[in-house]
């Protein structure tokens, strides 16, 4: 059993910047891969970065690219994503999620790959 806790969302303008971070509880963190979601109200979620277990791959969709980073620190047993210039339509509940399984990529960005959630953390971007 992993337990997730979100944490940074806030209110920032365009084009400004959060960190948010995902504390993970249990001692087999270092073998999930992680990876953060969103959703927007009346909207489906939405895949937006994974990382793997070693912290040695990272894929994201094509819409954050250059602008996202995740990352992890084992050791605390957290990964982060660092997102910058944000804008007003990526305002949304951010989730992060926990996979226990090796996967092709066809499969990083389907919710269901994910057994482990957290409860989300609200980031509202203004125009």
């Amino acid at each position: 059993q992993v337990q997730l806790v979100e944490s940074g969302g806030g209110l920032v303008p365009a084009g400004g910047s959060l960190r948010l971070s995902c504390a993970a509880s249990g001692r087999t963190f270092s073998s999930y891969a992680m990876a953060w979601f969103r959703q927007a109200p009346g909207k489906d979620r939405e895949f937006v970065a994974r990382i793997s277990g070693n912290g040695g791959s990272t894929y994201y969709r094509d819409s954050v690219k250059g602008r996202f980073t995740i990352s992890r620190d084992n050791a605390k047993s957290t990964v982060y994503l660092q997102m910058n210039n944000l804008k007003p339509e990526e305002t949304a509940v951010y989730y992060c999620a926990a996979d226990p399984s090796s996967r092709t990529t066809y499969y990083y960005t389907k919710s269901s790959s994910y057994l482990y959630w957290g409860q989300g953390t609200q980031v509202t971007v203004s125009s």
